[in-house]
């Protein structure tokens, strides 16, 4: 995902002028290496290209309006001291609601003469002071000063990208619910309305409407006779029978061709146990390729559990899956197996072949469950989060945190593997008192504080962060 940034340059006219305008030229160039587009005031528009006055700040605030279908985030440099009423101005005038990032230049303490003097230390908690009087949000480097090339400010860039990735992929944000929830499993009930007032909207569809679709399409269209092909090269197919995969490809075909054409960034699915009575088949390695395309896919019609998976897609730019918090492991506290019959996406795994599901295909039929992608989840980096409507308070609510996936010996069948996060007993007690549920979307990555900072600071979701 490309992002475009505005760029808001503060002066004050009583410091050097030549610090704004190197400044400005310097964060550019910084900002486009790292391949961002960039829209800035030039030289011609204000004086230097910064901004500073309240007519410095609407002219800045227009440009932003001529191109807020494609602006992702504004970043703020402070060369100098800076305006704080101009920066704030510019942002208001702007309309723009997008995630802000408030950047001050170091001084160098053998060059504090008129001449080379920034006083950015201070301007920018002026700047911040009059953010927060506008009642607008923004976000801070980890170093109050810090030049734009050292590589702090590099890893600052990247985190910022993440939130504003986060907070562009939340809006108009469409998810897609297919089929009804396993009657069995009130624990992922939803409220379409609390999503919707958070500007998310759901699409539903009956399964019927999907098995019937299904029905129009022979194993003779080239889209089944792709999407076989697809599921082929895969993962390893050798146990599943040729007719299976042929239904597996025209339920992938009709699922990817709604989702198409109602826009919509993710799904969760009814996949037990009509789907086995009814196909004859398991929706798992479908709901893992889509996963693994970013396009998460969610079991048990678990909807906020997919907008979870999604989340953090959009903060890692890498595959989530979704799991049980399902055994405790061992003695050790600090340890517990996730589980699920089947579709992580391939990239997590350590080696993954199509099966068949093992707990559901005791009742249904081991013939009529094919279709699960089972293996050993890899070891590295975690991080794990949550959403869920809180009905009785109105809101959305999240958890997210951090951990490992381990290599711990673990002698079981499905998706599986061992985490270990730090506290977790502390976390596990906060998920059962907080009516969170079973499911865990997770990711190889190490991105909670990206989650958190779009999701609490930006989107304005309640968000407990397990340190």
């Amino acid at each position: 995902m490309s992002l475009t940034f505005g760029l808001v340059v503060g002066n004050r006219d009583f410091f050097p002028g030549e610090l704004a305008r190197a400044g400005r030229e310097e964060m550019i160039g910084v900002l486009e290496k790292k391949g961002f587009q960039v829209i800035c005031p030039s030289p011609e528009d204000t004086t230097l290209g910064t901004v500073e006055t309240w007519d410095d700040a609407k002219k800045c605030a227009a440009l932003f309006r001529e191109n807020a279908d494609k602006i992702d985030g504004i970043v703020v440099t402070l060369p100098n001291f800076g305006d704080e009423k101009g920066v704030a101005n510019t942002i208001r005038l702007s309309g723009l609601d997008v995630p802000i990032l408030v950047h001050a230049y170091p001084d160098d303490p053998d060059a504090l003469d008129i001449v080379n003097r920034r006083d950015s230390f201070c301007g920018k908690i002026s700047v911040c002071n009059n953010l927060i009087q506008y009642g607008i949000p923004f976000s801070l480097t980890r170093l109050h000063t810090v030049s734009p090339r050292d590589a702090s400010f590099d890893e600052d860039l990247n985190w910022f990208a993440g939130v504003c990735r986060v907070v562009k992929g939340f809006k108009n944000l469409k998810l897609g619910a297919i089929g009804a929830r396993p009657s069995a499993f009130n624990t992922v009930r939803f409220s379409e309305k609390i999503l919707e007032a958070y500007g998310i909207s759901v699409e539903t569809i009956d399964l019927s409407e999907i098995f019937g679709a299904m029905g129009k399409l022979s194993s003779e269209d080239q889209a089944v006779k792709t999407k076989i092909e697809e599921l082929r090269s895969y993962c390893d197919v050798g146990a599943i029978p040729e007719a299976k995969l042929t239904t597996m490809a025209r339920f992938a075909v009709v699922v990817e061709q709604w989702m198409k054409e109602n826009d919509l960034s993710a799904s969760a699915i009814q996949c037990w146990t009509s789907m086995e009575y009814n196909l004859g088949i398991a929706p798992c390695a479908v709901m893992s390729m889509m996963g693994e395309k970013l396009i998460p896919s969610a079991c048990e019609v678990d909807v906020t559990g997919a907008l979870a998976m999604y989340a953090l897609s959009l903060a890692s730019q890498t595959p989530s899956g979704i799991a049980d918090w399902n055994n405790n492991y061992g003695k050790d506290p600090d340890k517990a197996v996730i589980f699920h019959c089947g579709n992580f996406p391939r990239s997590l795994f350590e080696n993954v072949e199509m099966g068949y599901l093992d707990v559901v295909g005791a009742t249904v039929g081991k013939e009529n469950a094919y279709g699960s992608c089972v293996g050993r989840i890899k070891s590295g980096s975690l991080t794990y989060a949550r959403f869920t409507t809180d009905d009785l308070n109105g809101t959305l609510k999240a958890y997210v945190g951090e951990g490992e996936i381990t290599e711990d010996e673990l002698k079981t069948f499905g998706a599986r593997g061992v985490v270990q996060v730090s506290r977790l007993q502390e976390l596990l007690q906060f998920i059962c008192r907080n009516g969170f549920e079973h499911h865990v979307a997770f990711n190889h990555s190490q991105i909670a504080d990206i989650f958190h900072e779009a999701v609490s600071n930006y989107l304005g979701i309640e968000t407990y962060w397990h340190k």
